[in-house]
């Protein structure tokens, strides 16, 4: 009898890839979003706590978040000159008004 071989490549996540919580500020693009992560870090010098933002540019395949939005971003292949991250979850909608 053959015995199953599980690959355990298959099993594991490819490798260690950055994931990041952000708030969706721009879904004007085709299946596009930027995604604004805040910071907090302490300065070297002063010890002051410092807010940092970064905007991220985000492939959303099915155009699922919207401004405000929060959602989580794992890295990825390039996707385009500025593209280098997938939203992988919507956590929390925006309140409409």
């Amino acid at each position: 009898m053959e015995s199953k071989k599980e690959n355990p490549a298959i099993e594991q996540e490819r490798g260690n890839r950055r994931r990041m919580v952000g708030v969706v500020t721009s879904d004007k693009m085709d299946k596009t979003v930027v995604v604004m992560v805040t910071r907090r870090v302490r300065d070297a010098k002063f010890g002051k706590f410092v807010t940092k933002r970064a905007k991220y540019k985000a492939h959303s395949a099915d155009n699922g978040a919207h401004v405000g939005d929060k959602v989580a971003i794992i890295e990825s292949r390039p996707l385009s000159k500025e593209k280098r991250w997938r939203v992988v979850e919507l956590i929390e909608k925006a309140r409409r008004v």
